[in-house]
């Protein structure tokens, strides 16, 4: 308060400073342009006199720092100007205070320069003879002359304000003093200014609506702690103002908070638009849902409002983990839709095949095409079939017989039954390493190096190479697959292992597939409590390492 005590005294005196600086200027700036233009009329009407008798040779003779005098002619012609040659000057007929004069006797007129920091006020008089003699003179303006005024202007403001800012003060203590004095735990007790009596009975009446509420919900907060302590769901009491009373271990957990959120506005403990809307809606409705995510997890927030003896005291707030349905539910939802589709394209295939060949629209030639498509379709959907079902026995985490698998053996049978492909596309296959053995599903690991070996083949370019290296690192028994293929993109690797997932879409039935191959080699790592390294660059290559406890 004292602080803006001291301010407003400073602001007023700043500004009724400033004011009486701007009008004292502008009455001083009114008074001597009013004398100026006194003064360049009597020297107006002293030339006329004068050119009246004496015509050019007394203008010629005139000197004037201040003045120019220009005579013009009744059509608009420069008879002689005391700057400029007069020849060389433009008609200045049109001009408003020639006109002025032409038509009254007397003209006067004022224009700025292009910048508008200097005007110049013309004057004009009708000569008996019917020409017109104008003088005229330059002024700067008010803004050029408060521009020169600053400095002093300056130095009064800065004294004026150190002088009102001793004043301020010195008067806002004076007046902040009792204020700052006051005991607000027992507001009836003071002495102070007459005014705030009322102010202090009502904070005294607040003190015991205040400690009465507070004693009550204790109470409840000391009941819902018992009570919710061991819950697994956030839940978290609000007073009718928005106050934690109680917050319990879960809650404390999803919103980060502690035990010193207790008595603070729950907008302390989470600021989003979201969650504010949503207490609001409660209080007004009696319910509102949220759904949040938070630390990698989502949640479903329900909001509650509590009444009792017919008003609002109050809201709870319910958190429910729903992370491992949304998942699930996600993943469900993508499953049959690409399943779906993986299923419906070869069957419309093969029914398109087979309704060509009964309607005996197919050559005898070109029976063995259609029937070859029919195949090829029909051992794709068995793949596709055998992948799902393989994901399947890996989701359910059904156990599978395990058994001492050399990985080097695994790998050499995965590069012989892939070298005919390679060697289609061009492309190098390699293998080194040494015999590394591992605890497994030997189907599995052959299924990961099959599936890691056949992806890189179908992702690199003629003419390029696929290295498959095995070898036992810290500990662990690892294989890893490197090619020089098409790469993958930042954005796209942490999804290449999806179901049905394809880093590039527009090559996706070119290179074949079922778009299960990354997926089985996820859950298989998994099933064998590996992990997986990718590092990859777009246009230069992927490399996928993958590695096995031993």
């Amino acid at each position: 308060m004292t602080n803006k005590i001291f301010k407003s005294i400073i602001l007023v005196a700043a500004v009724v400073l400033l004011a009486g600086l701007i009008v004292t200027m502008g009455f001083l700036y009114d008074y001597f342009g009013g004398v100026q233009k006194s003064l360049m009329n009597d020297e107006l009407n002293l030339a006329a006199q004068a050119v009246g008798t004496g015509g050019t040779s007394y203008l010629e003779k005139v000197r004037s720092g201040h003045y120019r005098l220009t005579w013009v002619d009744t059509d608009g012609t420069v008879i002689y100007d005391s700057l400029t040659d007069a020849s060389a000057m433009e008609n200045h007929l049109e001009r408003e205070e020639i006109q002025g004069a032409l038509k009254t006797g007397h003209g006067e007129s004022t224009r700025y320069s292009s910048t508008l920091l200097e005007k110049t006020v013309y004057s004009a008089v009708r000569l008996d003879n019917g020409t017109v003699l104008r003088i005229s003179v330059s002024r700067q303006t008010a803004m050029v002359l408060a521009l020169g005024m600053i400095q002093p202007m300056l130095v009064v403001f800065v004294a004026a304000l150190i002088l009102s800012g001793i004043l301020a003060k010195k008067v806002s203590s004076r007046i902040v003093g009792p204020l700052n004095s006051l005991d607000l735990e027992h507001p009836l007790d003071n002495d102070v200014y007459e005014e705030l009596s009322p102010l202090l009975n009502r904070i005294s009446q607040q003190h015991r609506e205040i400690n009465a509420r507070l004693h009550e919900l204790r109470q409840r907060t000391d009941e819902f702690t018992q009570i919710t302590g061991n819950m697994k769901e956030g839940l978290v009491l609000l007073d009718e103002r928005g106050t934690v009373l109680s917050i319990n271990a879960a809650a404390k957990k999803i919103f980060s908070a502690d035990d010193s959120c207790v008595g603070m506005d729950f907008l302390t403990i989470d600021r989003s638009y979201d969650m504010s809307l949503a207490i609001h809606s409660a209080m007004t409705d009696g319910h509102s849902e949220v759904r949040s995510e938070r630390g990698g997890r989502e949640y479903q927030l329900d909001f509650s409002r509590i009444e009792s003896e017919g008003r609002s005291v109050g809201t709870v707030i319910l958190a429910f983990d729903i992370t491992e349905q949304e998942y699930a539910e996600r993943n469900r939802r993508e499953f049959t839709a690409n399943v779906s589709h993986e299923l419906k394209t070869p069957l419309q295939g093969i029914i398109g095949s087979a309704e060509l060949i009964e309607s005996g629209m197919v050559k005898n030639e070109d029976l063995p095409r259609f029937v070859g498509h029919i195949h090829a379709e029909a051992s794709r959907l068995v793949t596709l079939i055998g992948d799902i079902i393989r994901l399947s026995q890996l989701d359910e985490g059904e156990e599978m017989p395990r058994e001492s698998v050399d990985l080097m053996s695994a790998a050499s049978e995965t590069v012989a039954n892939l070298r005919d492909a390679a060697e289609a596309k061009q492309i190098s296959l390699t293998l080194d390493g040494e015999k590394t053995e591992i605890t497994g599903v030997k189907r599995l690991i052959y299924e990961v190096i099959y599936n890691l070996c056949d992806n890189a083949i179908k992702y690199t370019m003629p003419g390029g190479s696929v290295k498959v290296s095995v070898a036992s690192d810290a500990g662990s028994a690892c294989v890893t697959v490197s090619d020089t293929g098409i790469g993958i993109a930042p954005e796209d690797q942490q999804r290449v292992f999806e179901r049905f997932y394809r880093v590039d879409k527009s090559h996706s039935k070119a290179s074949g597939g079922t778009g299960l191959g990354l997926s089985i080699v996820k859950h298989a790592v998994q099933y064998h409590n590996g992990k997986i390294d990718l590092q990859s660059e777009p246009g230069k290559g992927t490399t996928i390492k993958v590695s096995f406890p031993e």
